[in-house]
């Protein structure tokens, strides 16, 4: 999108606020619901957070949100980000909280600002600004003083510029609920009698801001009145809030999981996702959030953890770079629809449940004329036939049917009737201008970071520095340096000794450099952050130079004191294997250099007269800056730069940190070609990618990048080519469906009318751009075919007009619908439930 017609589309969007929400909305609740000027309502809300994606991305993001069912938009609000230096506010850019709120407003939707401020999110320090540490006599999150000073000061600017623009649903605003502090039940035991006084605290200072509107705490089971205790976990039919006048809201149910460096990826099934929300609802719930919707990714040094990835895409319903993922987008607005055509009923009374069997449960909602029926089966293992009302229902192991009159089943979550889309990258080379080019043969330029001490503003001290409290998270990077007299008679020298150098560090990353030469590193993981290391080295007589660069992979973000979780050198000792004699020289008089003197010069922006391009470009070198300047790669498909091969650094376009990569870190965990959605999902459950880099592809905005004369800086920690670099753009391959004869007609075609459900069941493709057609179908079975997206194969038995059938009915058109039964196929295997599996390129 052209940064004009970008303009135009936010400014009639933020103006289309005025007739969406143009008159002031009084918003209460009751033990049933959020009641919004006098009507209860069932709502469903997603997870975006506005700096994970670009002020660009936004009304597109919040668009696919809107078609996807979605009512509500909920976001944390970033402390760090908003004030990184006391009482200097920044809400710029990214950063344009209003805007945010805004579009989502000039959309039609509701907004729910999860102020916290400590938000976790897997995000630097949990959002707290790092200053905050430095305040005299602070404590985090308890009954402190400054601590509260400092919250009250931040939850109430917040507050006034939501209140200055009107965004609060009493002005006439979208914003219909807040949050304050935020899972602070899981750790609250650990502050003592402390932790009352202080939740106390934080329910009466944030109503006394007058918002008009509700607060929330999630999490916290015994939230004062009036403030709303709700839920996140991956399943919360069965929570109950702490008082029988406050509606039941599910603030985060988890979409998937966040990837750590070092870690697999983690993903959900969609028949599970869906499974949870229709308990949720059928068990009296109200409001439920995913968390994520939209991921996005973690810009510049933003990752928490400590080892947090810089993707963030979550598994989400809407992935990292925008695009909608299917089946998860798909089949959930389905059960949204589904769940809206009972909310009249949901609202009105209170359910009648009864039991059909063995983990098998009827929830029925009926009001007047309103009757609506949840018909689960909580068994991880065996599909039942129940009989209800006088109707045959077949219900799939851990799955919900949807029956909004009582009678007809307008969805089950195990039975997925939307689209499937086959992602793929393609990989094309970084295009360096011809103008650059012939500069220098490689077309890049480069800069060597000095190992050790090289900045003036470094300082000596006797011992060694804790690293968070010596740099205040200005840089990753720390420089521990100590220069040593070895004389000829010491035992580090005698022939044929080996000198071991032993060094402890809480982390996260470590390396080690002796006389200026690299001698080993070594790195911590996301359940263990300290480093550990035995590296044997050869001293010289005379002077030697120990230098340790030290690094931080995200601050802590989450656990009871999570602010007292240090990082850094804490020990180092030398070793003579000859003889075992050993020497302490941690409380030796060492030198310190906060960040890298590449950082004081602003080279990320890739203006400096130092970069060199002659002689040969040095590669798989430690502690090397790099430059190019490259145009923008052909098409608008989304981009990411592939960093396979490298080592460890961060890298921006333009100015603009896409965030630190770490492709030299290995994946591990247990993956299994196929995961069972049945049964209680965990994080640890459904994993791939195993044996590989965590994270290869880097997003970078589309908006981030001009036509030509982009520039690109990398900082390599490790060793690499950086003439292996390549864009890959992101397209979907190929659009699935698979559908049985058992499956229910789309929700759109549903109606209470028996004779119209007779109509069967449908399957549908559509290919995902506006501007593509389907070109060629690849597969197509009716039978019982086998396989997923992608590896479908024929089953036992198979029509033989399947495949013409399909061609004649979706070749040429964007979208296309045939009817999954004998009549159009025949029955090539009598007796047995048959399904059509298909699978077609869009060009």
């Amino acid at each position: 999108m052209t940064g004009v017609r970008y303009a135009l589309v936010v400014v009639l969007l933020v103006l289309g606020v005025l007739d969406s929400f143009s008159l002031a909305a009084n918003v209460t609740y009751d033990h049933r619901a959020l009641v919004i000027d006098g009507k209860r309502r069932v709502l469903v809300s997603g997870s975006i957070h506005y700096p994970r994606s670009t002020p660009e991305m936004w009304p597109d993001l919040i668009q696919k949100s809107k078609d996807g069912g979605l009512d509500v938009i909920e976001t944390y609000v970033f402390w760090n980000l908003h004030e990184p230096f006391r009482n200097q506010y920044d809400f710029e850019g990214r950063k344009d909280l209003v805007k945010f709120v805004k579009l989502v407003g000039a959309a039609g939707l509701y907004a729910h600002i999860r102020i916290g401020p400590y938000v976790c999110a897997e995000w630097n320090y949990g959002g707290f600004p790092v200053w905050l540490h430095f305040v005299p006599g602070i404590k985090f999150r308890t009954d402190n003083e400054p601590f509260k000073a400092e919250m009250k000061r931040f939850t109430a600017k917040i507050v006034d510029v939501l209140k200055q623009e009107k965004l609060y649903a009493s002005q006439g605003g979208p914003v219909i609920l807040s949050q304050i502090e935020n899972e602070y039940g899981n750790v609250q035991s650990s502050y003592g009698s402390a932790a009352k006084s202080y939740i106390q605290w934080a329910a009466t200072m944030a109503t006394s801001l007058n918002t008009g509107v509700p607060w929330v705490m999630c999490n916290q089971p015994d939230a004062p009145d009036p403030i709303i205790n709700t839920c996140n976990g991956f399943y919360c039919d069965q929570f109950t809030p702490n008082s029988k006048n406050k509606p039941k809201i599910w603030t985060e149910n988890w979409t998937g999981w966040f990837l750590s460096f070092g870690g697999a990826s983690p993903y959900r099934p969609v028949e599970d996702l869906a499974y949870a929300v229709a308990r949720f609802y059928q068990n009296g719930g109200t409001l439920q959030n995913y968390y994520m919707y939209h991921g996005g990714t973690n810009f510049g040094r933003t990752t928490g953890g400590p080892f947090i990835s810089t993707s963030y895409d979550y598994d989400a319903p809407i992935d990292e770079y925008g695009l909608v993922r299917q089946p998860n987008w798909g089949h959930l607005r389905e059960v949204h629809k589904a769940i809206k055509m009972c909310e009249e009923a949901l609202v009105s009374t209170e359910p009648a449940v009864s039991s059909l069997g063995r983990n098998l449960e009827a929830t029925v909602y009926k009001s007047g004329s309103q009757c609506c029926a949840f018909l689960a089966n909580v068994d991880t293992q065996s599909d039942a036939t129940v009989t209800f009302n006088g109707n045959t229902y077949h219900l799939p192991a851990w799955s919900v049917s949807i029956l909004p009159d009582c009678k007809n089943v307008v969805l089950n979550t195990a039975k997925i009737n939307s689209v499937t889309m086959r992602p793929s990258f393609s990989n094309q080379p970084l295009k360096v201008d011809a103008s650059a080019s012939e500069a220098f043969d490689s077309g890049w330029s480069w800069i060597d970071e000095p190992v050790g001490i090289s900045k003036d503003n470094s300082f000596a001290k006797l011992g060694l520095s804790e690293q968070i409290n010596t740099t205040a998270d200005t840089s990753d990077y720390l420089w521990y340096s100590l220069s040593t007299d070895i004389k000829g008679d010491e035992p580090f020298l005698e022939n044929g000794s080996e000198t071991v150098l032993h060094v402890e560090s809480l982390g996260h990353a470590l390396h080690v450099f002796i006389n200026k030469k690299l001698a080993g590193s070594g790195r911590g993981g996301k359940g263990n952050s300290k480093v550990s290391l035995e590296i044997p080295i050869t001293l010289v007589p005379g002077k030697n130079t120990i230098d340790l660069l030290s690094l931080t992979v995200g601050l802590q973000q989450y656990g009871a004191f999570f602010e007292t979780k240090g990082a850094g050198v804490t020990g180092v000792k030398l070793e003579s294997q000859k003889n075992g004699i050993t020497v302490d020289i941690s409380s030796g008089q060492w030198t310190y250099q906060i960040g890298l003197k590449g950082e004081d010069l602003g080279l990320s922006s890739g203006i400096s007269s130092q970069w060199l391009s002659q002689p040969s470009l040095p590669k798989n070198k430690p502690l090397t800056w790099y430059k190019t300047t490259f145009d923008a790669p052909d098409g608008s498909d989304p981009v990411a730069l592939d960093f396979t091969g490298f080592g460890k650094g961060e890298a921006w376009i333009n100015g603009q940190s896409i965030g630190r990569y770490w492709p030299s870190y290995i994946a591990s965990g247990h993956c299994t070609a196929y995961c069972n959605y049945r049964g209680a999902y965990s994080s640890s459950k459904c994993l791939k990618n195993c044996d590989k880099p965590s994270q290869t592809l880097y997003h970078v905005p589309q908006s981030w990048l001009k036509p030509t004369g982009n520039t690109l800086v990398l900082f390599e920690e490790i060793g690499s080519d950086p003439t292996r670099l390549s864009f890959a753009s992101k397209q979907i391959e190929s659009v699935c469906a698979h559908v049985s004869e058992s499956h229910p007609p789309p929700v759109d075609m549903w109606s209470s009318d028996t004779k119209l459900q007779k109509s069967g069941p449908i399957l549908s493709l559509e290919c995902p751009s506006p501007n593509q057609i389907i070109s060629s179908i690849k597969f197509a079975s009716f039978g019982t075919p086998l396989g997923t997206c992608g590896s479908y194969s024929q089953g036992q038995c198979s029509s033989q007009n399947a495949l013409s059938t399909v061609q004649k009915a979706c070749i040429g058109s964007k979208s296309c619908s045939v009817q999954v039964s004998i009549k159009a196929f025949g029955d090539p295997c009598r007796g047995k439930t048959k399904s059509l599996a298909v699978e077609a390129s869009c060009e």
